[in-house]
């Protein structure tokens, strides 16, 4: 076989295979004749059927499948001969013109481009921190007692107040119309947490059980419901029902309840402080890794393959589709997604993935058993059966894969983080936690 290799761009090459026509004939034959001892037909019995009938009737496909397969095999043979690194599927052809007895391909391919990385010294990190105070504990617990509060029935002569649930039939119309999704009875909400609009709650407070009200609402541009987004509407509400909250005490009882192994007070809020401490350590590394990679790529040279990144963008798009079919999209298999759309993010991880494997490859960087083992103790901890969660992400190699790309970037940030100049921001738990209004 002889091979010869153009480069035609930065990154992409054509490489010229010539293949023997003899050894592409011997193997259509060595598989037909396979082919012919287990063929069914009508008219012969299994394995009778004669060699010209069945290359009359699969002599096609089967000279197809051997010269992709040769193709192929030749190509990787080819690539690995002249220590090639190819990003993506070869784009092959075959000549018009080959050599007598042979028969001549060009296949046009990129290559991975050569990394530079600039001296890590002279990139400029910012590293979170943060620490989990008495307040975030306080309000972790508070959390915690709503997640176990009990409703009790108020006097019939009592308004409706923060924290307070309520039951209530309305009705809402615009323009005098009803609207879908407009009406309901014997619908629940505790004033204050949300779950309806402001407006809305803020014309409940106040009245009592029985009572009614009409009131105008005008829903936010941006309201999920299309319909009705950026309408003025018109709402009758009747309190049929009022319950006051009651919170757990802050005891032992309350410890016991939520399985603590010290049922004591300061057991519980040992146990929320174990916790938040862990949650704090992962987002504070999920933050400071994003401000690694920022510094990583700003300080890496490389061409991107094109195969790469469209093969991005192309996984992108099909995840996209995948997410509009479960939100009930109908035909999202068929909904028109341009490339634009998913560019420049699917640029930036080809960019990033290629200049993280330089580093992992040059810095013996690689995920060590004990590492990734430890990363599976550390997320099995929180759960209450521990052994079991760490079994659960041993039998199943996709999700240990997954968990060695995650200590393999937490090796990388460590590394950079020890040679870049590094600058410490202390932020608050309630910002780290996105808690902030």
């Amino acid at each position: 076989m002889a091979v010869n290799v153009e480069t035609l761009d930065k990154l992409e090459r054509k490489m010229t295979l010539t293949l023997p026509v003899t050894v592409i004939q011997s193997e259509v034959d060595s598989r037909l004749k396979r082919l012919a001892r287990t063929v069914k037909m009508d008219g012969f019995r299994p394995g009778k059927v004669p060699m010209t009938v069945v290359t009359q009737r699969y002599g096609y496909s089967v000279h197809y499948e051997v010269m992709n397969d040769k193709v192929g095999e030749a190509f990787a043979q080819a690539a690995n001969e002249a220590k090639l690194r190819v990003a993506g599927q070869p784009k092959i052809t075959e000549k018009e013109q080959s050599p007598e007895g042979e028969l001549a391909f060009d296949a046009v391919f990129e290559v991975f481009p050569e990394v530079k990385i600039a001296d890590l010294s002279t990139a400029q990190v910012e590293k979170l921190s943060a620490d989990v105070s008495d307040s975030a504990i306080d309000k972790t617990l508070e959390i915690l007692r709503k997640q176990r509060r009990t409703f009790a029935q108020r006097p019939h002569d009592a308004a409706v107040a923060e924290g307070d649930r309520v039951t209530v039939d309305f009705e809402g119309k615009i323009d005098g119309e009803p609207f879908q999704g407009g009406k309901a009875e014997d619908f629940q909400f505790v004033v204050g947490e949300g779950q309806m609009l402001k407006v809305f709650e803020e014309a409940v407070r106040g009245m009592k059980t029985g009572e009614s009200k009409t009131f105008p609402l005008a829903f936010p541009a941006d309201y999920h419901g299309k319909d009705v987004a950026g309408k003025q509407a018109d709402f009758m509400v009747t309190i049929k029902k009022l319950e006051a909250a009651n919170l757990p005490e802050v005891n032992e009882a309350l410890a016991k309840s939520l399985g603590i192994a010290d049922p004591t007070v300061e057991g519980l809020r040992a146990d929320i402080r174990k916790n938040l401490e862990r949650e704090v350590k992962f987002r504070l590394l999920a933050r400071n890794k994003q401000g690694v990679m920022d510094a990583l790529v700003s300080k890496a040279e490389l061409d991107l393959p094109k195969s790469s990144v469209q093969a991005e963008v192309d996984r992108m798009i099909e995840q996209a589709r995948a997410d509009l079919k479960q939100r009930g999209v109908k035909d999202a298999d068929k909904v028109p997604v341009p490339d634009d759309m998913f560019r420049p993010q699917a640029e930036r991880r080809v960019r990033l993935g290629l200049v993280v494997a330089e580093l992992v490859r040059g810095n013996d960087l690689q995920a060590k058993p004990e590492q990734i083992k430890a990363h599976v103790e550390e997320l099995a901890a929180s759960y209450e059966k521990p052994a079991d969660v760490v079994r659960w992400y041993y039998s199943d190699n996709r999700r240990l894969a997954e968990v060695e790309a995650i200590v393999i970037e937490n090796n990388v940030t460590q590394f950079v983080l020890a040679k870049a100049k590094v600058v410490d921001k202390p932020i608050s738990f309630e910002e780290l936690m996105g808690q902030q209004a």
